[in-house]
């Protein structure tokens, strides 16, 4: 699985973006799509999830409401559409696969931890 991210720019506060990752290859293999954000420094932090095909929606709380991660399964891409963007926005945002296809109470959890997903090379989100 191949992951390619795109969209990210340098936008002012109250802004939007929206965040593209196109998929290579099959995601029969993996439960869980989703994004992250690093902060140079910090650790890399899960900020939404979706379930593949669409069956659910995962977010980290400084974001529920404000973002909206969605699969396009046509066209194997993930996107995460951020609204009313804020300066502690600001980070490498990079897209994820999870590298199982098995599904237990503690999948999102295994996720958002990022110890077993495959990684994009990020695209940059600036907030000013």
């Amino acid at each position: 699985v191949q992951l390619v991210e795109s969209g990210g720019d340098s936008v002012q506060a109250g802004g939007s973006l929206r965040l593209s990752c196109a998929v290579s290859g099959s995601t029969a293999g993996s439960n869980l799509l989703g994004w992250f954000r690093q902060v140079a420094g910090k650790e890399r932090v899960g900020v939404a999830a979706i379930r593949t095909g669409g069956s659910g929606t995962y977010y980290d709380p400084p974001v529920k409401g404000r973002f909206l991660v969605s699969q396009d399964t046509t066209t194997n891409t993930i996107y995460l559409q951020m609204n009313n963007l804020k300066v502690e926005d600001t980070a490498m945002y990079y897209c994820a696969a999870s590298r199982t296809a098995t599904w237990t109470q503690w999948s999102v959890d295994d996720f958002f931890k990022g110890r077993n997903n495959y990684w994009g090379q990020g695209t940059q989100v600036t907030v000013s």
